[in-house]
């Protein structure tokens, strides 16, 4: 197999050093690299030209590894026209275009894979085509972002602020200088939207999910939640029943023995449940240059081997109904936003400015918030 990187970062050089390794057992070449216009060339088969790539009938496969919308979207589009295979890394571009992605490799017989898009090395995408190959799937589940893992998990165990433990996550290279789609919860949302479509064959807008990052999480939070025996992630759910479904992305609380509760560093975690396989759990680094270029090899290795997709993509309508998911919630806001709708929810007070909820849906409080625009408000989901 003869492929091209579109992308020479993190990623894209992770994928080239796998395929230098003397042990890899697969003959796939790397024949040309597109990189940005203000990087140096510094090898022969490096180019600036996407033209380049896309007309050199030698190349069957294109790898995307640029990030972001455009160009990704118009070269992966031009590369599947052309009969070239294509997989991406880029969860951007596969959230908002995937359908039409899968449809047109259909029509142009050629593979579009996209395993590094969710998960990272977990092989979280590839996990679910087997599951659903046999089951109807109720829930997906997980933490689906090593970065906000990387954040509280640090904050539990070693009493961080928010503030001091993102500033160390920027320096470690976990979090980027602007870390706003990984702690406001964007970066999960497009991970949601992919994994959902293929768990459900159901694609939700942006709008569908509600979604709750932990920007607004204090040291505070933290220690009550050490102090009752419960630690707190950021989690992507999805759960369907009957002709039903809710997704939701928010900080969830978890008994400190639990798995998910134990989740280190910028590890993930995935949860599928299957009616005949029941509940399964896939674990591994969910970021990083090695394990997204591991998951990247791993399409290239399945188009070799031509290996079938067991899904079809046939649209499925349900009804989103947020109730599917009902639980009591921590609750820390400002006395000045007390009102009478929030005082409808408020099962007790327990501390300054700290409420228990009653068992409400997944989208009540937040809903609330964005109304009345509270600031600095913080909630999490009692599992």
């Amino acid at each position: 197999m003869k492929i091209a990187l579109l992308g020479f970062g993190t990623v894209g050089s992770g994928v080239y050093e796998i395929l230098q390794k003397d042990n890899f057992k697969y003959d796939i070449t790397v024949e040309k690299i597109l990189i940005k216009a203000n990087r140096q060339i510094t090898s022969p088969i490096m180019t600036r030209e996407f033209y380049n790539i896309l007309t050199d009938s030698s190349i069957d496969t294109i790898v995307e590894v640029m990030g972001g919308i455009n160009p990704a979207f118009e070269y992966i589009e031009a590369a599947l026209k052309s009969g070239k295979n294509v997989v991406t890394s880029n969860k951007a571009v596969v959230a908002k275009h995937l359908k039409y992605f899968t449809e047109l490799a259909e029509d142009n017989k050629v593979k579009f894979l996209y395993e590094a898009s969710v998960g990272g090395g977990v092989h979280w995408i590839e996990s679910i085509k087997k599951v659903k190959a046999i089951d109807e799937i109720s829930s997906i589940s997980g933490i689906f972002n090593g970065t906000t893992n990387f954040i509280l998990y640090n904050m539990n165990k070693f009493g961080y602020e928010f503030d001091e433990i993102l500033k160390k996550a920027q320096e470690l290279g976990y979090a980027e200088k602007d870390p706003t789609d990984d702690i406001d919860g964007i970066d999960i949302l497009r991970k949601l939207i992919i994994s959902s479509k293929l768990a459900f064959n159901h694609i939700f807008s942006e709008n569908d999910i509600p979604v709750f990052g932990i920007r607004n999480i204090k040291k505070s939070d933290v220690d009550y939640f050490n102090s009752i025996g419960l630690t707190v992630k950021l989690i992507a759910k999805t759960v369907s029943k009957d002709d039903k479904i809710v997704p939701v992305i928010e900080p969830v609380l978890f008994d400190s023995s639990a798995l998910e509760g134990n989740i280190p560093e910028n590890f993930n975690i995935g949860t599928i449940v299957g009616e005949s396989v029941g509940e399964l759990k896939f674990y591994g680094q969910g970021a990083g240059k090695l394990p997204t270029g591991n998951a990247v090899v791993q399409d290239l290795i399945n188009i070799i081997n031509k290996n079938k997709d067991p899904m079809k993509y046939i649209k499925k309508d349900y009804v989103i109904d947020y109730s599917l998911i009902c639980n009591k919630y921590y609750l820390r806001i400002d006395e000045k936003y007390r009102n009478e709708e929030l005082n409808e929810i408020i099962d007790k007070k327990i501390g300054n400015n700290i409420y228990i909820t009653k068992e409400i849906p997944v989208n009540t409080i937040n809903n609330l918030l964005k109304k009345y625009n509270m600031q600095n408000a913080f909630f999490a989901r009692f599992n």
